[in-house]
């Protein structure tokens, strides 16, 4: 009997049904915590609202409350010495190894609760079970497992199932997603997020990381056409059958033929796919570079003092006052680069400047594509076309 419960199964059925377990728990913090409770994105039926809420009860013991705000003020405080779990301010390791026990150390402060909580479940069930007894069911399903897998699967597949979640979500994502693989967009600094891999599967989507933190509210993680969201083919499932209602997603950015002055659409779809606007701005800059590399001679004095500033143009957003110093340097001896240099910031500025009104940000875009197009710089005067593009 201590092999064998209700089922009998080989051992690689038990493995099979420990990584099915856990995907529903993957699936359950990504879709219900994470984008239909901490970010809003999507509205999910009662029904499965509350199975997501049963299963994190008897599988990991964690509080919606709890998780909602942590991660909340993780997006509000991003690689601050407020973060409660930035691998930019306690390392990689600790982050990726003991995450759980930054989030366990966060879910003690009851003013994190109070500020970033609010919105979540409070009903009978929450606050009598699931919040009041978070651990009974962990014990609930450890009964279960052990009736239907004997004793020693049955705990084993429990132990897996409680360590799932701390080391993938709390470990993995928070840790790695801040400190290594790609980016697609070029956040605000300090953000240090990164798509850990475009094929967001074993992790229900997570895994494309800096696409979440530059579209938060979208309920699509995958942006380009290679990438791939789990988690969004679930909410699609759901929306199929009436169980899901998908409130935003990030803008697709479309395009028209040029617009002879950039008009009020124009700036609405640059403000909203500024993170595209950025991209396309970065490609621009590169462009720049090269044909002033060729201008200058590829071995010349000149264009070997220019290389250094080739590998800030993916990240400007989040460049050190070093750095920026040494980008300043790098350029003094192209006019051409300087300028796209000073232009990307003060476009990049026009979404800053919250307390300007609509006419103000609506000339200031009209006076930086002028001012572009008069630059004599080509890559320059070829994007502020593409700009008055969007629709």
């Amino acid at each position: 009997m201590l092999f064998n419960g209700l089922l009998d199964l080989p051992w690689w059925g038990l493995v099979l049904v420990a990584l099915c377990l856990t995907h529903v728990t993957i699936a359950s913090v990504t879709i219900y915590l994470h984008r239909n409770q901490a970010h809003r994105a999507l509205d999910l039926h009662p029904v499965v609202s509350h199975f997501f809420r049963l299963w994190l009860w008897l599988t990991t013991g964690m509080v919606t409350k709890e998780w909602t705000a942590i991660h909340r003020k993780h997006h509000a405080k991003c690689e601050t010495v407020d973060d409660p779990h930035s691998p930019q301010v306690y390392g990689i390791n600790r982050v990726l190894w003991a995450g759980v026990l930054l989030y366990v150390d966060e879910s003690h402060h009851p003013e994190t609760m109070e500020r970033y909580g609010h919105g979540t479940p409070d009903d009978w069930v929450e606050r009598n079970v699931y919040a009041k007894h978070s651990v009974l069911g962990l014990w609930l399903m450890g009964a279960i497992n052990i009736a239907l897998f004997g004793v020693i699967a049955g705990a084993i597949i429990l132990v897996v199932q409680i360590a799932w979640i701390p080391f993938w979500a709390a470990g993995v994502v928070n840790g790695v997603g801040h400190f290594w693989g790609y980016r697609n967009w070029d956040v605000p600094s300090p953000d240090a997020s990164r798509n850990i891999s475009p094929w967001g599967a074993w992790i229900g989507g997570e895994e494309l990381h800096n696409n979440h933190h530059a579209y938060p509210a979208s309920a699509k993680f995958s942006l380009k056409w290679y990438e791939f969201d789990l988690g969004w083919t679930y909410i699609r499932a759901l929306e199929s059958m009436g169980l899901a209602t998908v409130k935003k997603v990030a803008p697709t950015p479309r395009f028209s033929d040029p617009k002879p002055v950039a008009d009020e659409q124009t700036l609405e779809a640059v403000i909203a796919n500024r993170y595209d606007v950025l991209a396309r701005y970065a490609t621009s800059l590169k462009r720049t570079y090269l044909q002033e590399i060729e201008r200058l001679g590829h071995w010349s004095q000149e264009a070997e003092a220019l290389k250094p500033a080739k590998r800030y143009f993916k990240r400007l957003q989040r460049l050190s006052e070093a750095e920026r110093a040494r980008l300043a340097e790098a350029v003094k001896n192209s006019k051409a680069l300087a300028t796209a240099l000073a232009m990307r910031d003060e476009l990049a500025a026009l979404w800053a400047r919250s307390s300007a009104s609509r006419e103000q940000l609506l000339k200031q875009l009209q006076d930086w594509c002028h001012k572009a197009e008069n630059s004599g710089v080509p890559p320059l005067v070829e994007f502020s076309h593409r700009l008055r593009s969007y629709a």
